[in-house]
């Protein structure tokens, strides 16, 4: 008898049913077991994209197997070299405390790391004034300076030669008009993008925790890759920090309008979420009509968040 019983067989049917505690709360409780690790009342944490739970003093994550239509065991990979070499360069994370397959009614790789007790960063600035705004802005970039160096490579995304990847830059779909997604793609191979690094690639807000005595700790992994550096700064820019003039002045300096919108510019138009985030940024994407036209909209909304919200 399986300890799984749902059926999974496309993503739909996986995104039903990640965040059930009594889906996965017997397999969950046998993983535990596997690693000699103690029992414990399963707890929701922030969604993301696979199976995350908190089991007493550690996080156990179950990655969507085959069946759901998208192999996620490359983030598996992708996780457990994450978690080395922030260890290495000495980058508060969650340690790793195990990882596995487990075969039930389908195989799933799961990691269990320790639980970080803290606020998540959306929640944490919401509170902060401005000059408290500040100095977390720049306490990440001196977290982000240290871990955005390059490296070897450790998965298969590149997201140059890749960018007409239908399966990764699903976001840029057709809501976009095909004359932008066909410039997009021509500039991405003529543009210089420079040096790859490291980057985590998805330092959303509940991506980072701020710990009772300030500590900032980096969580999931999953979405790293080796990327020009302005993958990373353009998602921090507009979606972390939402153009926040004070967390904005803390991260980047006194950068000018065009060169944050340069950043978020070139970040965006790689960035695996980027056709997603400029739809929320500038609403109908179809009003996108140009590489042009996209980076005077970004612009013009810098210097008016910059604007009315400015540091004094």
């Amino acid at each position: 008898m399986f300890l799984f019983k749902q059926q999974i067989r496309n993503w739909r049917e996986w995104g039903g049913i990640f965040q059930s505690i009594a889906a996965f709360g017997p397999l969950v409780e046998h993983i535990l077991a596997i690693e000699k690790l103690p029992a414990a009342k399963l707890e929701n944490l922030s969604p993301g994209t696979n199976a995350v739970f908190k089991a007493g003093d550690y996080v156990v994550k179950v990655f969507a197997p085959c069946e759901s239509g998208i192999d996620q065991t490359p983030d598996l990979q992708t996780e457990l070299f994450a978690a080395a070499r922030a260890d290495e360069l000495g980058i508060s994370a969650p340690a790793m405390v195990a990882h596995g397959l487990i075969e039930d009614k389908y195989k799933f790789a799961y990691i269990i790391t320790e639980y970080i007790a803290g606020a998540e960063f959306k929640d944490a600035v919401k509170v902060m004034g401005v000059a408290d705004r500040l100095a977390i802005g720049c306490k990440l970039r001196a977290v982000t300076d240290k871990m955005n160096k390059p490296c070897g490579p450790f998965n298969s995304i590149d997201v140059i030669n890749d960018a007409d990847d239908a399966r990764r830059f699903r976001r840029w779909d057709e809501r976009y008009n095909e004359s932008f997604r066909a410039e997009r793609l021509a500039y991405i191979r003529s543009h210089n993008y420079g040096e790859k690094v490291f980057v985590h690639g998805d330092l959303c807000g509940d991506n980072i925790l701020l710990a009772p005595d300030g500590e900032l700790y980096i969580i999931d992994f999953a979405d790293a890759v080796l990327a020009p550096i302005e993958y990373e700064h353009a998602l921090i820019a507009v979606a972390l920090f939402e153009l926040d003039a004070a967390l904005i002045e803390g991260y980047f300096g006194n950068c000018s309008a065009d060169e944050l919108a340069s950043v978020c510019f070139n970040g965006l138009l790689i960035h695996d979420f980027g056709g997603d985030i400029v739809a929320q940024l500038i609403g109908d994407p179809g009003e996108v009509l140009s590489l042009c036209d996209l980076q005077n909209k970004l612009k013009a909304m810098i210097t008016k968040h910059r604007f009315v919200n400015k540091v004094t």
